[in-house]
């Protein structure tokens, strides 16, 4: 009996060693609307190239600067939705929004997201933005592995998924919109769910 309630304490508190070095209060929530913000952004650009004089982008062009701009909300409306319902999570949860673990994991977060995001404005300038689709992918997956290390574990499996999505799309550049859509929007309605479903519903 001793040695049960020995093992047991010893699980009690690896579990909360566990908690203390992971930010563990991201909202699945925020996942699923980060999708739909993409998704109606992606629909939106689709349908301002479509019915424009051209059927693709130039980049000095009036509908290239709409996509950006469209792009920009989309991140703009992403994060602003993820920040509000993390805080309101951890508030419920009692836990602390801003400590050594999530500035942790925001600096994980942001290295290969920064680093990424420079690299293809570099691209973009020398206009080459057949991949530029394929490497947002994949440098986003980049970020989330980095930062599963301080989080939820399971947002590396999301990574995974976004690095494997991004290859693909190098591989095929004139579908590199599509596989955007799938990876920035439906992976994180469906991420997003599961993660819902498992962490946020009592």
């Amino acid at each position: 009996m001793e040695s049960k309630d020995y093992l047991k304490d010893l699980s009690e508190i690896k579990d909360l060693m566990n908690k203390s070095s992971r930010f563990i209060s991201l909202s699945g929530l925020s996942g699923i609307l980060a999708g739909t913000y993409a998704i109606i952004g992606a629909a939106i650009a689709y349908w301002l190239v479509s019915t424009s004089n051209r059927d693709y982008l130039i980049l000095d062009g009036y509908i290239f600067r709409l996509c950006v701009l469209i792009l920009i909300l989309v991140a703009f409306l992403s994060i602003v939705t993820g920040i509000y319902l993390t805080t309101k999570k951890a508030k419920k949860n009692g836990a602390k929004i801003w400590d050594s673990t999530s500035k942790r994991l925001i600096i994980n977060f942001l290295i290969p997201l920064v680093v990424g995001g420079l690299y293809i404005l570099i691209i973009l300038d020398q206009q080459k933005y057949g991949q530029a689709g394929a490497l947002m992918l994949i440098f986003y997956g980049l970020a989330l592995v980095n930062a599963s290390k301080y989080s939820i574990g399971d947002i590396r499996y999301l990574g995974y998924i976004e690095i494997i999505l991004g290859l693909i799309a190098a591989m095929f550049p004139g579908y590199g919109f599509w596989f955007w859509v799938i990876g920035f929007g439906l992976m994180h309605i469906i991420y997003g769910t599961w993660m819902h479903l498992k962490y946020d519903v009592n």
